[in-house]
């Protein structure tokens, strides 16, 4: 069994988010911090294992933890044992602000981790606390040391572009010249919470591309499970570039990745203006029938892209809430 839309996209990337909770202040996502909502009840670990065994038998390989941050969870460890369980996945990554790195990256990689995204958005200290209010660029930018010391097989670094902030291509050249990670520069996006920094902050992805193919990059073909990301590499340099701009012609076009947040719902677009739930199918496993069905059923309505040009942002309040 394939999951697979009216567009003749197949998935086979699911992105879980575990918690809505995070540690840090972004500006484009939680400035004013994590607001705790004591109704909600995050997935339990037996939820976590119903939803990935049934994924995996609907054909998906890669498996990513999102939030919020998702290492806040205490149980963390464990939801990495569990996922990795399961031989069919071939890459378990998290997505993380690597406050919680330094000291389990080690534990984690023995769980089944072989994958992490760490995110830094900008490489100076003044500007790093300005964005996401927690003065800890070196101790992130030494996350991102110790998971290439360790082995992790895939080190990338996530970074949101927002002009006249960090939007400066030569202060990241220099830190990935010798380092073997993919930098991630990712656009600005409008939820229905940021619509005054988005104004003031979006930056279209082609202005870096632009400099990029002006100074001798090379686009990179496509590899089975990748994003979105249009990835650049250069002779002189040991890092890659990636470009996520989801502002730019035929985006979602190679869509290959459903999301489920941390309360149950599935979404199949993170600017989509409805979600499934499924929690009430998570109970026990024998509801495995019924959930597939269930999960085949909405993907009939998943559009052919998002209207995010018409600032139709859906549901999504802040990027927190599915997982970005």
């Amino acid at each position: 069994m394939q999951l697979m839309d009216n567009y003749q996209r197949r998935f086979q990337y699911l992105r879980l988010s575990i918690t809505e909770q995070c540690n840090f202040q972004c500006q484009y996502c939680l400035p004013q911090g994590y607001q705790p909502n004591k109704d909600h009840q995050f997935l339990s670990l037996s939820e976590i294992n119903n939803i990935v065994g049934t994924f995996t038998e609907l054909g998906v390989h890669k498996i990513r933890l999102t939030g919020g941050e998702p290492t806040l969870r205490r149980d963390f460890t464990d939801i990495l044992s569990i996922i990795s369980s399961y031989p069919s996945i071939k890459e378990l990554a998290i997505t993380t602000n690597g406050s919680r790195l330094l000291k389990n990256i080690s534990y984690w990689q023995q769980a089944g981790l072989n994958a992490v995204n760490i995110s830094i958005d900008s490489f100076s200290p003044h500007l790093f606390k300005l964005i996401t209010g927690q003065d800890k660029l070196k101790e992130i930018v030494q996350c991102v040391e110790k998971s290439l010391e360790v082995g992790i097989k895939k080190v990338k670094i996530n970074t949101v572009l927002m002009k006249n902030m960090n939007d400066n291509l030569k202060d990241y050249l220099a830190w990935i010249k010798y380092r073997p990670v993919d930098l991630r520069f990712i656009e600005l996006m409008e939820t229905g919470k940021n619509n005054d920094v988005f104004n003031r902050y979006h930056l279209a992805g082609n202005l870096i591309e632009t400099q990029l193919l002006a100074q001798g990059w090379q686009l990179q073909s496509k590899v089975a499970l990748s994003g979105p990301a249009k990835v650049y590499s250069h002779s002189d340099y040991q890092g890659k570039i990636g470009l996520i701009m989801p502002y730019s012609k035929d985006f979602c076009k190679s869509c290959n990745r459903l999301r489920v947040s941390s309360l149950g719902k599935l979404h199949y677009c993170l600017f989509g203006d409805a979600a499934v739930d499924l929690r009430d199918l998570l109970v026990r496993a024998d509801q495995k029938e019924q959930l597939k069905a269930r999960i085949f059923a909405s993907l009939m309505s998943k559009p052919e892209k998002h209207f995010l040009h018409d600032h139709k942002v859906g549901i999504l309040p802040n990027l927190s809430y599915i997982g970005g």
